[in-house]
């Protein structure tokens, strides 16, 4: 296939318009419109749905991870070459989903371990770490943070230790609903608060009190330290990272609603299995930090993804 053509496409899924695109690649909207046309012609597919932003159909969804290998490879290659000059060596682009709690706390000290050689251009992608495998299997991302064990299609999955969760909020909070203790009643009437739509954490605290579907008040945050702060301050209760919680409970501006009770969420690193120096490099600085940051599991285990 025509480089030209798969350049196009990939700068489009990744800037979002054909304008975007055209001006990373310093060519006309109208030269980004007709290699990509060139490209559907030539694979029969529609691979783009025109709209605001672009995306990729389920066509070209399969193209996008094979455009992105290309290009890293490629990368990874042309610096490996270098110049008769010595002019500095391409810098990789890796799209990487990371669940917020852990890029907001243990993760950050990845970037500190990864070597200042080749120069890598980090595309961080925050998701939840339920939900962040679905963007490895869409080919968006080369590697990620995610609460699956199972590796997807072309991919490893290996355990990387486990992320402790407490149900906290103000002291105040806990004696205006909590003072009777926690159950059914008081978890459906105390507000409650929720990263985004897609954290289920409360839920699974809640299940362990009872099977009712309750619906307590509930209040969206989606930012580790707004949370953290909204729960210093009494708006609601919520599972928060240990890691920003027993500060705050040393300090008496936390207190957990029902102490002794817990959740671990065990985190794996999916990532791409491909033959790149800087893929790996990423792997074992995870690995290494995660070592120290996280509560390990008993095993660890390192499992191979099909295909």
């Amino acid at each position: 296939m025509d480089n030209a053509q798969l350049a196009a496409f990939s700068m489009v899924i990744r800037e979002g318009s054909f304008e975007a695109a055209a001006r990373k690649l310093h060519v006309t909207p109208s030269a980004v419109s007709q290699r990509i046309k060139q490209l559907e012609e030539r694979l029969g597919q529609v691979l783009i749905l025109r709209a605001s932003p672009c995306r990729a159909t389920d066509a070209g969804k399969t193209l996008v991870r094979y455009t992105e290998e290309l290009a890293l490879l490629e990368a990874e290659m042309l610096g490996a070459l270098g110049s008769a000059d010595g002019a500095t060596q391409a810098c990789l682009r890796m799209p990487i989903a990371v669940n917020a709690d852990s890029l907001d706390s243990w993760f950050l000290a990845v970037f500190d371990a990864m070597p200042a050689e080749p120069p890598i251009a980090f595309d961080l992608r925050v998701e939840d770490q339920d939900h962040s495998a679905a963007l490895l299997r869409e080919g968006t991302v080369m590697a990620a943070v995610s609460a699956s064990a199972t590796p997807i299609q072309g991919c490893t999955a290996e355990a990387l230790g486990v992320m402790r969760y407490l149900a906290v909020t103000s002291p105040m909070h806990v004696a205006r609903h909590f003072a009777a203790g926690v159950d059914a009643a008081s978890l459906n009437s105390a507000p409650m608060l929720r990263f985004n739509l897609k954290d289920g954490l409360q839920q699974q605290f809640i299940a362990r009190f009872t099977t009712d579907a309750l619906q307590p008040p509930t209040h969206m945050v989606p930012s580790v330290h707004g949370f953290v702060a909204l729960a210093k301050r009494g708006l609601g209760w919520g599972l928060v990272p240990e890691h920003f919680a027993l500060p705050a409970i040393a300090a008496g501006e936390l207190v957990e609603i029902d102490p002794g009770q817990y959740l671990d969420v065990p985190l794996h690193w999916h990532r791409w299995r491909l033959g790149s120096q800087a893929l790996d490099a990423l792997t074992s600085a995870v690995r290494a930090v995660a070592r120290n940051a996280l509560r390990q599991q008993p095993q660890e285990w390192l499992l191979a993804g099909p295909g």
